[in-house]
C-alpha cells in the first residue's frame, strides 16, 4: 500500500524537536490532496524523514493522535483520519509551521485579487511602497462547507509574479511564500482580538450583523526584516480557538 508522502521542513534547536515535527506533519495532513492515501510511512520511515529519532518522532506521532487527525493500528500501522475535525486549537510555540497548521485543513474560494494602493493602516509596514499585491479568500470547513473566515493578504509586488493561484486554493499564503516562492521567513508576529462584524464580514461568514468575531493580524518577516506579507483573517467567533503555550525553559 503506498503511503502518505509528507512535506520536508529544517528544524531548529530553540524549540523542541517532536513539536516542530508534529506541526510540520500536521500541515501536511491538513493540507493534503484528497487523492493522497491515508496510511502514514512508519516510525522509524517518517523519523529518517525528519532527521529524528524514533523516539522523538513517536512523541510527536502521538501530539496528532491525541488531537484526533490520526489513528494508529498495532500491526497495521497509522492512518490519517479523514473525518478529523479541523478547527482544533493549535499550541503555538513560535514555529512557522505552526502558523501553517493554524491555517491549514480548509478549502479556500479565491474571491479576488489584483494591485492597491498600501492602506493607511499598513503603511508603517510598506514604508517604501506605494502598491501591494492583494488576494481575497473566503475559507470554509470541508466537512460542512460552512464559511469559517476570510482573510486579505498583502504581499509585496515583486513576490506576486511567483505566487500560482491554484496553490493559494490549497495552502496558506505562509507555506507558499516560503516552499514555493522559497522566502526565508524568519518570524511572524501575530494578533488577535474581539470585534463586531462588518456588514460584508456578517455577508460571507454568514453571521448576524455586529455579531463577535476575532480579528487576526499576522506580519510575516524575512531574514532581513523586510515585511513580506500582512494578512488580516476575519474568523467566525463559533469557529475558531487561538491558544499560545509559553515554555519557561
Amino acid at each position: 500500500m503506498t503511503s502518505f508522502a509528507p512535506d520536508s521542513v529544517v528544524l531548529n534547536r530553540k524549540l523542541p524537536l517532536w513539536y516542530q515535527v508534529s506541526q510540520s506533519l500536521r500541515a501536511s495532513i491538513l493540507g493534503r490532496s484528497p487523492r493522497d492515501p491515508l496510511r502514514l510511512p512508519t516510525e522509524e520511515q517518517l523519523a529518517g524523514h525528519y532527521g529524528v529519532s524514533v523516539l522523538t518522532m513517536r512523541q510527536a506521532l502521538k501530539e496528532l493522535e491525541d488531537e484526533g487527525l490520526i489513528t494508529r493500528h498495532r500491526r497495521r500501522g497509522t492512518f490519517i483520519e479523514p473525518h478529523a475535525l479541523r478547527g482544533a486549537p493549535v499550541r503555538l510555540l513560535g514555529s512557522v509551521d505552526a502558523i501553517v497548521a493554524q491555517q491549514s485543513g480548509m478549502t479556500a474560494e479565491l474571491l479576488d485579487h489584483g494591485t492597491a494602493a498600501v492602506p493607511a493602516e499598513l503603511a508603517e509596514f510598506f514604508p517604501e511602497l506605494a502598491e501591494v499585491a492583494t488576494y481575497h479568500r473566503l475559507r470554509c470547513d470541508e466537512k460542512t462547507g460552512d464559511p469559517t473566515n476570510h482573510a486579505r493578504n498583502y504581499v509585496r509586488p515583486e513576490l506576486a509574479a511567483r505566487i500560482d493561484l491554484d496553490d493559494l486554493a490549497r495552502w496558506p499564503m505562509t507555506k507558499v511564500l516560503r516552499d514555493v516562492v522559497g522566502m526565508d521567513i524568519s518570524r511572524i508576529t501575530d494578533t488577535v482580538e474581539a470585534r463586531l462584524a462588518d456588514p460584508e464580514t456578517a455577508r460571507l461568514l454568514e453571521v448576524p450583523l455586529l455579531s463577535p468575531i476575532l480579528h487576526y493580524t499576522g506580519i510575516t518577516y524575512d531574514a532581513d526584516g523586510r515585511v513580506l506579507d500582512v494578512a488580516v483573517i476575519h474568523y467566525r467567533g463559533d469557529r475558531f480557538s487561538f491558544t499560545v503555550t509559553l515554555d519557561a525553559t
